[in-house]
């Protein structure tokens, strides 16, 4: 437990590390105070052009993961690896971790990111072919609709209802990690919901047609 614990709580300290402020800091810029003001890849495109938003998304998605293929055989001083840990359900819990800590930071008030990027990275390391159907189908929301916010979302959900209908019962610790992830992702994106219900959110299509 001990194992679990530390290791849970450094998953979650890198999940806090946000790449938009750490770069923007190195730019002289606070995300938080432009555009939308959420410190994550779309808010940095939108504002600062692709170059910011490619390094904000290669720090998002890389500490996601870190967190699931470093940490797990990460050897603490001190703390002995615990024989009666599962590696696999360790790895899962370290990827939760992250993702809550990219949205909730403790470096930054617990106000963060939606968690889409690091979602991602978690993905490509636990299940890269999945990742793959996850990637097709976030692009094909957004070449539909425009909507980013809308793409994660549905993107997160297919993961889920993707496990759920080919994977269960072998990767039942995955399933959990979906579905939860898809919570919060959805949780995370409630503003997005909102404007899209007042027809006020911004389309993704028509940005990049001005740039």
């Amino acid at each position: 437990m001990i194992e679990l614990g530390l290791k849970f709580t450094l998953a979650y300290l890198l999940g806090s590390v946000l790449g938009s402020l750490l770069i923007g800091r190195l730019h002289g810029v606070d995300l938080r105070t432009v555009g939308s003001g959420n410190p994550g890849g779309t808010n940095a495109l939108r504002t600062q052009g692709k170059w910011f938003a490619l390094g904000v998304m290669l720090i998002d998605v890389g500490k996601g993961i870190l967190a699931v293929l470093w940490l797990p055989g990460l050897v603490l001083p001190g703390v002995p690896l615990d024989p009666a840990l599962d590696p696999q359900a360790l790895g899962h819990a370290l990827a939760l971790a992250v993702v809550l800590g990219h949205v909730f930071p403790v470096w930054h008030g617990f106000k963060g990111g939606k968690g889409g990027a690091t979602a991602a990275g978690v993905l490509l390391a636990l299940a890269p072919a999945l990742a793959v159907v996850v990637l097709g189908t976030w692009l094909l929301v957004i070449g539909w609709t425009g909507y980013v916010g809308l793409a994660t979302m549905v993107a997160a959900a297919g993961a889920a209802v993707c496990v759920g209908l080919t994977r269960l019962p072998e990767a039942q610790p995955l399933f959990v990690l979906a579905c939860l992830v898809a919570v919060l992702l959805v949780y995370t994106h409630r503003g997005n919901i909102k404007r899209m219900r007042e027809g006020r959110e911004n389309r993704m299509g028509r940005f990049l047609r001005r740039h």
